[in-house]
């Protein structure tokens, strides 16, 4: 029989079912089943996206902080971030102050809605003593190039005579200048890690406006018009910062919010999971590792595109410490297979809606059937 001493279980959440530290319990509650002495070590991932801040927070042992700011529509919102490292770390994910949930259907225009939230709780992290910053920038409302995020951290955007601007992506055409006099001060010590797992530019056919803006409320006419806005925007930053955001990669995401964050923030944009694998040691705690379980709510063949799962097989691969991954719903298992992972699991028993294959309790007794079943399949398995 194999024995197996060390098992790492490294899952996102089953989004819209069980966050990742449900889905990481039901998993270790299966291995025990088999192996009862087993060190299991729980790890709670994401790709940067929804759930990135709690479970990151969550494995560092760190505190989550709800505060009041403002919405994409400058309504009050509670929001939250998380605080680790001894409070010198915020971990922010933009879309629990700007992101496209918090506006009603009918409301959405990305003329009109800020990342000004966002700013908020990044204004917040700082006054606490925060000079880091891991924040994810997926799922906005907005296309306003991070002005409204700049706005709350005292950036000022002036137009050609002088006039303070408003909010919302309809200013970008207008700024012919920055005052950036009132700027927080503790930001010339602060760093930035983005979390960003798009490559599109700043403007233009495959850039915001275009790709992204149409799904956040814009008309073609409100796309051209963002577009020509952020075009214009990115000749002032040039000035402003000697910074060419068009050449930038990513510098697209969340509306343009990346170009703004590299531009203003000196930010670095990089991979959501890598960002997260990197700050919680994920290389130390699969060391001597026998086996790593990991997985999402679905797998398939976009999993090989910078999702959680794939950033944890090719931190394993290195090691040679063979990964299997489970799932709510399971397709393309052979390129599943073929990118590496050594098994690949769907979890549910046999044919049900969605509404009950997504209920918290029915998932969770699916994972921890379906890791026993393969647990014992290992156990019983002569050396």
């Amino acid at each position: 029989m194999i024995e197996i001493r060390k098992v790492v279980i490294a899952a996102d959440s089953f989004k819209g079912s069980l966050t990742s530290e449900e889905v990481a319990k039901s998993v270790e509650e299966g291995i025990h089943c088999v192996y009862p002495n087993c060190q299991a070590i729980k790890t709670y991932i994401a790709d940067g996206g929804e759930g990135t801040a709690s479970a990151l927070t969550r494995t560092l042992g760190g505190e989550m902080i709800e505060i009041e700011v403002n919405d994409p529509l400058m309504r009050p919102v509670k929001a939250s971030y998380g605080l680790v490292d001894n409070g010198k770390t915020a971990v922010i994910e933009m879309a629990s102050a700007s992101g496209l949930p918090l506006v009603e259907p009918e409301l959405r225009n990305p003329m009109k809605t800020t990342t000004f939230g966002t700013g908020e709780l990044i204004h917040d992290a700082l006054r606490r003593g925060c000079r880091r910053f891991l924040i994810g920038i997926g799922g906005s409302a907005t296309n306003d190039a991070g002005t409204g995020m700049l706005q709350a951290l005292g950036y000022r955007f002036l137009d050609a005579v002088g006039a303070e601007l408003g909010h919302g992506g309809e200013i970008l055409s207008r700024i012919a200048s920055v005052d950036d006099s009132d700027r927080l001060p503790e930001l010339s010590q602060a760093e930035f890690i983005v979390a960003c797992d798009v490559s599109n530019p700043f403007s233009g056919p495959t850039g915001a406006a275009y790709v992204f803006a149409p799904q956040k409320g814009a008309d073609p006419t409100m796309v051209q018009l963002l577009d020509q806005g952020l075009k214009s925007f990115a000749g002032v930053i040039h000035s402003y910062t000697g910074i060419d955001v068009e050449q930038c990669p990513g510098s697209g995401a969340a509306g343009g919010l990346g170009g703004g964050l590299v531009a203003f923030l000196k930010a670095k944009l990089t991979s959501g999971i890598d960002m997260v694998l990197q700050t919680i040691g994920f290389d130390r705690l699969i060391d001597q590792a026998d086996l790593i379980i990991t997985g999402e709510g679905k797998l398939d063949g976009q999993t090989a595109m910078g999702k959680a799962p794939r950033g944890v097989l090719d931190a394993a691969s290195k090691r040679q410490i063979p990964v299997i991954a489970i799932g709510g719903a399971v397709e393309s298992v052979d390129e599943l297979n073929r990118q590496g992972f050594a098994a690949v699991f769907p979890i549910l028993p046999g044919p049900a809606s969605l509404v009950q294959a997504m209920e918290r309790d029915y998932a969770q007794q699916n994972i921890r059937r379906t890791v026993e079943q393969l647990m014992r399949t290992i156990h019983f398995i002569k050396q």
